[in-house]
Order: C-alpha cells, then structure tokens, then sequence
C-alpha cells in the first residue's frame, strides 16, 4: 500500500510555515500571552458598526457568500476613484499573493525581492517553483534602485516592495515610487504591499493609475480596520490582471459574515481615524520605553515599533526569548542586519504597562 505520489518540488519543500503563531507558543509553554504584541494585529479591534454587521450576517451564513464580491468592491472603488473592474478582493493580501505568483510564476522563473521582506511572498514563490534573488536592506529600508537593477539583471516576473515595510517600519515617499517605475524593465510586475498605509504620512502612498499595466498595489483589513482573523485583502491593478485572477482564485473564498464587516469598516472613517490616533499613541509610548532602557526605537509609519537592540541577533533573540518567559508575545526580524531588532505591536496601555515590567528584566537575562 502506498501514499500519494508527490510532485519533486512539493516533495524537496519543508514542511514548515513562514510564522508560529502565538496559540501555537502558548500551548507549547504551557500558558497564554499577556500582552500580544508580535503579530502587528489592531489590538483596538474592529468598528462596532463592523462587529454589528458580523454578528447579523452570522445568522445567513447557511448561504454562499457574493463570488463577485459586488458591494465591498463598489464601496471601495468609489472611494479609491478607480472602475470596479480595477479591483479583486480575496483572503488577506496573502491569500492574493498566491494567487498573483500561481497566475505570473511558473517553476524557473525569477521573482526580486529583499532579504528580510515579508517571507509569506517567498512562501508562495519556493512553493509554485519560482526562483528567488534577494536585495539588501539599505539603512534599513527597502533599497528601490536595488531592486529595479536586479529585476532588469534577471528579468524578473515579479518584483515585491512593501511600503511602509516589516519588518523595518520603514517607509519611502510616493514620489520616490513614482520615479522608480521609469526603471522597471519591461515586463516586470511592480507588486507593492500597502499593508500599513493607512498609518504612514501624507505623501507616503504614489499617485499610479490603476490602469497602469505595471503595477499592482495590495492592502488589507488585517491592519488599521483591526479585522486580521476575517482575512480581507483586495489588490488594485490593471483590468486584464484583474480579470485573470478569475482563471485560479477561489471563488467561494470570502465569507459572507467577513464580506458584511468589511464593508461596514470601511464606511466608518471616524473608528478608522480613531484607531491611527491610538497606534500614534502606542509607537510614541513603545519609543519612551525603548529609550528608558538604553535601546533605540527606529522611525516608523506601521502599527509597531522596531527597536534596536544594540547588539547583534544573538542578543536580540535572548531579549525576545526572556520576554516570551514573562508571556510577552513580540517578534523580530529574520535577516541580518535587522535580527539586531525586536518587533513590537502598537499596544493598549495596559499591553505596554506589562511591557515595560518586562523589558529591563528580559534585557538583564539577555546580559547575562
């Protein structure tokens, strides 16, 4: 009797995931979190109007949700100013970002992207057979022109650029964007991950037509609108691209319970507001307790705050370790040198409250 007969590429890939989530750390030490702060999730949670919408769809979720995704595009599209057709709506931007590499990547092809960026990307290029070239973070940014000489070097399908960036915190200005396209070779898909726009500063975002061919921008409700666990994410791009995604999304992906709060998120701008206010807050907060103790917060336009650690990824793991001891959920960056960096989430006040109890403990353990 044998098993199934895998592909050599599924065959030769570990059987491992990008992340441990922290239900997964917390069975393993035995107790839960009491402060999650490590997963860049709002903490401040949804609208209440979004919550609402929720708990009404809940009671129809015997029914297929809308496949065409119909109002959340057309909420969306009216108030992005671009044509219904320019936009696809799908499960987190990492369920978008499988589809986008299975519809442009098959196995060979070049993909760009920088070394210590968001390794789900990676995940779902080794995963469809795709050939990964890696670009250093420069100062701790994403280096643009770094990645456009790269992507002209191997003629990349896809080259990936988040802004603002995680694991960093970074950002570059729209305009600076802008004029990097001037150097995207030919053929080469712009992807860039908008995850944490909504917190960055005026002029953070570039003015691309959603028509242009070049590109494809992807954002979130995972962030600001605090909806991570109902995973909606939509891409804006270019309606022949747009439309290809019919040919390998899952149609039936969205819930109706996730489609109805999306959609009641994104029409309550004053919660959004309300909620950017308080990650202010947090990162100021999370920055002032960084400096306390001797260490030094980066700039940052996400909903966390990277804070150097003054060593290298060694001492950095022993700090995050020491505060996992002490049920502080946090991450850090994979890549050196970034691994001299712990990761913390915009918290609430009694988040960071026991944060800053455990740092100066977790930095004596480290020391030791």
């Amino acid at each position: 009797m044998t098993g199934p007969r895998y592909p050599d590429l599924i065959a030769k890939l570990p059987s491992s995931v990008p992340f441990v989530g922290p239900e997964v750390q917390e069975r393993q030490r035995g107790a839960p979190f009491l402060a999650r702060l490590g997963a860049n999730e709002s903490v401040f949670g949804p609208s209440p109007f979004a919550v609402a919408a929720m708990q009404d769809a809940a009671g129809q979720c015997w029914q297929y949700a809308d496949a065409t995704n119909y109002d959340l595009i057309r909420a969306i599209s009216e108030h992005m100013g671009v044509r219904p057709d320019n936009i696809i709506i799908g499960e987190g931007i990492d369920g978008l970002l499988g589809y986008l590499v299975r519809l442009l990547v098959a196995p060979g092809d070049p993909v760009v992207t920088s070394d210590g960026a968001y390794p789900t990307f990676n995940y779902h290029v080794v995963g469809f057979g795709g050939t990964l070239h890696k670009v250093p973070f420069h100062n701790d940014h994403e280096d643009i022109d770094a990645l456009m000489a790269k992507a002209a070097e191997v003629e990349a399908k896809i080259v990936y650029l988040s802004n603002p960036d995680n694991p960093m915190g970074s950002w570059h200005s729209g305009a600076k964007i802008e004029k990097a396209l001037d150097a995207l070779p030919d053929g080469t898909l712009l992807l860039l991950d908008e995850a944490y726009i909504e917190f960055a500063p005026d002029g953070t975002a570039p003015t691309i037509d959603a028509d242009d061919p070049r590109v494809i921008r992807m954002r979130t409700f995972s962030k600001a609108f605090g909806m991570a666990g109902a995973r909606v994410g939509y891409g804006i791009g270019a309606p022949e691209l747009i439309k290809s995604f019919d040919k390998v999304r899952n149609h039936f992906g969205m819930s109706r319970i996730s489609q109805a709060g999306a959609l009641a998120a994104y029409e309550d701008t004053a919660w959004l507001d309300e909620v950017i206010a308080l990650v202010a807050e947090a990162r100021d907060r999370i920055a002032s307790i960084a400096k306390a103790n001797g260490l030094s917060p980066l700039p940052s336009a996400t909903n966390f705050v990277t804070v150097d650690c003054g060593q290298d990824g060694a001492f950095a793991k022993a700090v995050l370790t020491a505060l996992i001891e002490q049920g502080v959920f946090v991450r850090m960056p994979f890549v050196s040198p970034g691994d001299r960096a712990i990761r913390i989430s915009a918290g609430r006040p009694a988040d960071l409250d026991i944060f800053e109890t455990a740092l100066p403990k977790a930095l004596e353990s480290a020391r030791r």
